[in-house]
């Protein structure tokens, strides 16, 4: 037996970090790789043309998104409650205190619920430290925050006898208004995808909500689920329309628009044709190998968004996106805001040790099971630098010739803007108005086998 091979049954023998049994030491991935020499990198930057709503001006375009709403049904003084919830919002305290700002000067008593379905531990406290954690706090909105994971039942869908539930505060209310932002989902393609309706659909009903419709979307389809639940949501309870967030290539708020009941699908519809132009994509459809800094839940609700790269593997009945083509992926951590969730980390090939350091098991799974996509937290091999995952990667991936090798560095999956690219990908960029050289290629530096180099998240 060799030393190596000695040393990798010491390290998965040892108990001293629960990482040990899983990770494989870089010397024995070199060793039975061979060693090779890695590409070069040098950074290039997408050229996007954006035109955001300045951030001073969020609150007033949100109040505005109400004003464009009815609420002649709602009686003076009446309830108003508001649903919030989803992850890596851009400006979103800001826009839920507007919402807040324009339903109060109209007379009524806005509150907000959490709807996010299963999130938070599914316990209401939970829900509340979330929302807490997105800046939504009662002080900075200027309204009462009300969690609870009580549902009530509204009906049942006429064809399949399947029960739609509701947040028990919203559903008494006297009217609703989801705050979301829309933009393409990770799970399924479909009219409408992730945005006011789903977040009708399955945040406002809560975990119990949440898993009647992971379960039922098995056979059914979220692209026909949530249209037809989210009709009968409008028909039974008192939703006056909700208030739609799109966001550009940087993050950053383009759009509040507030959508009325009539024609409520159909303009979702339409925003999100807009959010699918508008959203950051990695540059190239043909990739060897995509290597991400991190992952997480507020990156996208599959850790790694799935329309970024390519691969749909936890979904049944599902169809990956067509492009890109991704060969192998390497994930180096997880955000400090998944707190350890690593919902989508099946997604990767290759995994670097800190993301199982950084992985809470329970969190993980009970997300995986309301979502019914148990293949997603399956866990990819784990090395121990990151000199072993982009050997490991590369080494499986056939013949590799360093002049045309295709290898890319992001942030994540939301962070597109620069990226660090090998000499082919650089040369191609040179000749595409979409795409500009900022660094020459160079041999990538390593510290202990860990990048030298800083991520690239601005």
């Amino acid at each position: 037996m060799s030393n190596s091979a000695v040393e990798c049954r010491m390290h998965t023998d040892g108990d001293e970090n629960p990482t040990d049994w899983l990770s494989v030491p870089e010397d024995v991935i070199l060793e039975a790789c061979g060693n090779p020499p890695l590409p070069e990198l040098g950074i290039i930057e997408q050229v996007w043309e954006t035109d955001p709503i300045p951030e001073a001006e969020v609150p007033k375009a949100a109040a505005s998104a109400v004003a464009a709403l009815s609420f002649a049904d709602v009686p003076d003084g009446g309830e108003v409650a508001l649903g919030v919830g989803s992850r890596g919002i851009a400006n979103l305290p800001a826009i839920v205190a507007g919402v807040v700002d324009a339903v109060s000067e109209a007379g009524y008593e806005p509150f907000v619920f959490p709807a996010m379905g299963s999130h938070g531990g599914a316990t209401g406290e939970g829900q509340r430290e979330m929302l807490n954690e997105l800046g939504v706090t009662e002080e900075r909105i200027g309204c009462e925050i009300r969690s609870s994971m009580e549902v009530v039942e509204v009906g049942r869908t006429p064809d399949r006898d399947v029960p739609v539930v509701a947040d028990a505060n919203a559903a008494g209310a006297d009217a609703i208004v989801p705050i979301n932002r829309v933009k393409p989902h990770t799970d399924f393609d479909g009219e409408v995808e992730s945005g006011l309706s789903k977040m009708l659909v399955i945040g406002m009903g809560k975990q119990r909500g949440a898993q009647i419709a992971h379960k039922w979307a098995v056979d059914w389809s979220f692209r026909r689920m949530i249209p037809e639940i989210t009709e009968q949501l409008l028909d039974s309870l008192p939703i006056v329309g909700g208030v739609a967030i799109v966001e550009d290539q940087h993050d950053d708020t383009t759009l509040v628009e507030g959508v009325p009941p009539s024609g409520f699908l159909d303009r979702e519809r339409e925003l999100l044709e807009t959010a699918y132009e508008l959203m950051p994509k990695l540059p190239f459809e043909e990739l060897d190998l995509v290597v991400f800094d991190r992952q997480g839940k507020e990156i996208s609700g599959q850790g790694m968004d799935t329309n970024v790269i390519g691969r749909r593997p936890f979904s049944i009945n599902e169809p990956a996106p067509e492009k890109p083509n991704v060969k192998r992926i390497y994930t180096r951590g997880l955000t400090e805001k998944t707190h350890g969730n690593a919902m989508g980390v099946g997604s990767a090939d290759v995994i670097h040790e800190d993301v199982v350091a950084e992985l809470d098991a329970g969190t993980t799974l009970i997300n995986a099971l309301t979502a019914s996509t148990i293949r997603g937290v399956k866990l990819p091999p784990v090395v121990e630098t990151d000199r072993a995952g982009v050997v490991a990667a590369l080494s499986t991936i056939g013949v590799v010739d360093l002049d045309t090798v295709r290898v890319v560095r992001a942030a994540d999956t939301m962070h597109l803007h620069r990226l660090y690219a090998s000499p082919a990908l650089v040369e191609e960029a040179r000749d595409r108005d979409d795409l500009r050289v900022v660094e020459e290629p160079s041999a990538i530096a390593f510290e202990d086998g860990r990048f030298a180099a800083p991520s690239l998240r601005d």
